[in-house]
């Protein structure tokens, strides 16, 4: 800093607090001794370049979206929920969670064993984490995030400025070595993801989130964060890590269940995380709609989604097309939720062939950091008349792998 001080005839502070805007807007990242260097992409559009564009014709199983046959319809309880924000109109200064809304939520979270906590409601999973990390975490502070993991997570933790430390997944979750070594090596925080996980459709079992709360014992201080964006769509009980340490945020998405439009999530932690997100979000939009918060709240009073049925109807495409990759000799993850994993040896060759073959998948790269390559295919459309052709289509792309962990 000092010798770039002296090339550009300014004050050695200016070029450090230049270097300071640099890594908190995600340009450059530092490495300690290492020094920093600039990002080969910028941290907000990294992944979305390998996003792939579907011609006309191509059947999209790349796009990661729920099935809108399995979504329900918004229009009634849109509408009876704005006649009673006609009766009873929300102005400034109002509470920002919806009473109704507010029991709903804190029943099926003690249900689930998520610890008493106050309550926030936020636009979606994802504004969840950003708020909770924005609250608590600095500029240069290290994350564990999963890897294979949600290629918009790894996008955004880096765009904070803040570092990533990637921790492997199985079929039951983060594994608890890695997440033992990036809490030593200084990660403050670690990004899980409950059920139906992005990509691999991942779950943490019972035995794993017991290895996992035992780790976190070793390290109280850490910010422990789940996504429960499965919620309602899945059929695997929940094993919440909340309340292992001091800090923790546990947020519960709508989306996947009542739709993407619907930008709403539940949020509870402990008590000094969600009154700094509440704080925050007060100095910004100050609440998310009521309307919404009313809308969703009608769907499951009326029962507009039968879970049950939803999670079966998930399992048997996703579970259809894993058996028929095995019997074509193809190893494939998708343990919950819409998606399957498919390790590959060619990723790039892989996904050109098949949308060659009329089938658009998307890149393992979008959602990897040093795992090995792979394609994941989202299995929430996928119609038994097509299972086979598609495994036919995916054996002929990447031919026989050996049955192994995506790890």
């Amino acid at each position: 800093m000092r010798e770039l001080a002296d090339r550009l005839g300014v004050n050695p502070n200016t070029v450090a607090a230049a270097y300071r805007t640099l890594r908190e807007r995600g340009v450059i990242e530092t490495d300690g001794r290492r020094g920093s260097r600039v990002r080969r992409s910028p941290a907000t559009t990294g992944r979305e370049k390998v996003r792939l564009d579907v011609p006309a014709g191509v059947r999209d199983l790349a796009a990661g979206n729920p099935d809108p046959a399995l979504l329900p319809p918004l229009a009634p309880a849109l509408a009876a929920a704005a006649a009673e924000g006609d009766r009873h109109p929300v102005l400034y200064g109002g509470e920002p969670v919806d009473p109704e809304l507010a029991v709903l939520a804190r029943s099926e979270l003690r249900a689930d064993g998520v610890p008493d906590g106050p309550l926030a409601v936020v636009s979606g999973a994802l504004d969840a984490v950003e708020r909770v990390l924005a609250a608590r975490l600095k500029p240069g502070d290290t994350v564990a995030v999963e890897d294979p993991g949600w290629g918009r997570t790894l996008d955004l933790v880096p765009a904070l400025g803040l570092r990533t430390a990637p921790v492997r997944v199985d079929d039951d979750g983060p594994l608890p070595d890695d997440v033992r070594a990036a809490l030593a090596a200084g990660a403050r925080a670690l990004i899980v993801t409950s059920r139906a996980q992005n990509p691999t459709g991942a779950a943490v079992s019972a035995t794993r989130a017991r290895e996992l709360r035992a780790v976190l014992r070793e390290h109280p201080q850490a910010l422990v964060i789940e996504d429960d964006h499965g919620h309602g769509m899945v059929d695997l009980p929940l094993h919440p890590l909340a309340g292992a340490g001091r800090h923790w945020a546990f947020v519960r998405s709508a989306a996947k269940t009542y739709g993407p439009d619907l930008r709403l999530a539940v949020l509870t932690g402990d008590a000094e995380t969600v009154d700094r997100v509440r704080g925050r979000q007060r100095l910004g939009p100050g609440w998310v709609s009521l309307l919404l918060q009313r809308t969703l709240v009608r769907m499951v009073r009326d029962g507009a989604v039968d879970g049950p049925a939803v999670a079966a109807a998930y399992r048997a495409r996703r579970d259809g097309l894993i058996e028929a990759l095995a019997e074509r000799g193809i190893a494939a993850h998708g343990r919950s939720g819409m998606n399957v994993w498919v390790p590959v040896p060619d990723e790039t060759g892989a996904v050109a062939r098949l949308l060659h073959a009329g089938w658009a998948v998307g890149a393992g790269a979008r959602f990897r950091m040093g795992t090995p390559p792979a394609i994941r295919i989202t299995a929430a459309t996928l119609t038994p008349q097509e299972t086979e052709p598609l495994a036919d289509a995916v054996a002929a792309a990447v031919g026989p792998s050996p049955v192994r962990a995506y790890v």
